[in-house]
C-alpha cells in the first residue's frame, strides 16, 4: 500500500553518505496507482525489480525489501544472477517456492485480507484505509496525516499467488533480518524465526512496522551500516 515515496528520507540520508540509492514503486501502488488491475501480481512486481537492475546495469546491489515485498526475494535472486550482494528483510514476510504471502500469514489476517477484497475491493484488491496505521503501529499525528492519504488500494494476486524460485538463488547471498519490536507485527514472528534458525545476521529497531517514515535516520544508519559491512 506504499510506493518510493515513503523512502523519500532514507533515501536523502543515503545520497548524502555518497550511496547510489533507488526506491522504485512497484505497479499499482503509489505514484503507479493508475496501473493497478485485476493481472497484477507477484510475477509483476518480480519484473519491476529486475527490469530496475537490468536496465541501470545495476551489480554490488544492496536489495532492501519491506514487508510484503521480502518474499520477492528469491524471484528477483534467481532472475538478477551475480547482481545482489546482499538481501535486507526490512520486517518482511519470508515465503518458500509453493507458499504465498497468505499461507505465512497468521490465519486471521489472511482471512480478513479476503474478505475486505470480496466485500469492498470487488473481490480482486485489498482497500486502502486508515486503519492499517493503527496495524503497523503510526502513532505520530503529523505522520498518520501524512500518510494515510498516500496508502493505496492492493492486489489481492500479490497475496495470492505462490511464489515460485529455486532457493539456491538466493544462498550465497549475505541475508540480514531487521526485526521491529515497539510495536511487534504479530504476522512477522514466524518470518523473524525462520531467519534465526537459517542462521541470518539479524538486527533489531524499536520502532513500529513503518521504520522508513518513522525513524528515517536509524533505518538509514542500519543499512548503511549492512551496505558497508564486511563481505
Amino acid at each position: 500500500m506504499h510506493g518510493g515515496w515513503c523512502w523519500r528520507d532514507v533515501r536523502r540520508r543515503l545520497y548524502a553518505s555518497g550511496h547510489e540509492v533507488y526506491a522504485p514503486t512497484l505497479t499499482g501502488q503509489g505514484d503507479r496507482r493508475q496501473g493497478l488491475t485485476p493481472g497484477v501480481g507477484i510475477a509483476t512486481h518480480v519484473r519491476d525489480l529486475t527490469d530496475l537492475v537490468w536496465f541501470e546495469d545495476l551489480h554490488d546491489v544492496h536489495l532492501v525489501l519491506h514487508s510484503y515485498a521480502g518474499v520477492l526475494a528469491g524471484p528477483v535472486a534467481q532472475l538478477a544472477p551475480g547482481r545482489l550482494a546482499s538481501v535486507t528483510y526490512l520486517g518482511a514476510f519470508i515465503a518458500q517456492p509453493g507458499q504465498c504471502v497468505l499461507d505465512v500469514e497468521p490465519p486471521d489476517v489472511a482471512r480478513r485480507y479476503r474478505e475486505l477484497a470480496a466485500s469492498a475491493g470487488h473481490g480482486w484488491f485489498v482497500p486502502a484505509s486508515p486503519s492499517f496505521l493503527d496495524q503497523w503501529g503510526i502513532t505520530d499525528a503529523e505522520l498518520r496525516a501524512r500518510v494515510a492519504p498516500r496508502l493505496t488500494d492492493f492486489p489481492l494476486r500479490c497475496l495470492t499467488d505462490p511464489i515460485e524460485f529455486d532457493p539456491r538463488a538466493l544462498e550465497q547471498i549475505r541475508k540480514f533480518y531487521v526485526d521491529h519490536t515497539q510495536p511487534p507485527l504479530a504476522g512477522l514472528r514466524a518470518s523473524f524465526n525462520l531467519a534465526v534458525a537459517a542462521g541470518w545476521e539479524t538486527r533489531r529497531l524499536p520502532y513500529g512496522h513503518d521504520l522508513m517514515l518513522a525513524a528515517p535516520s536509524e533505518t538509514a544508519a542500519l543499512l548503511e551500516e549492512i551496505a558497508c559491512g564486511p563481505r
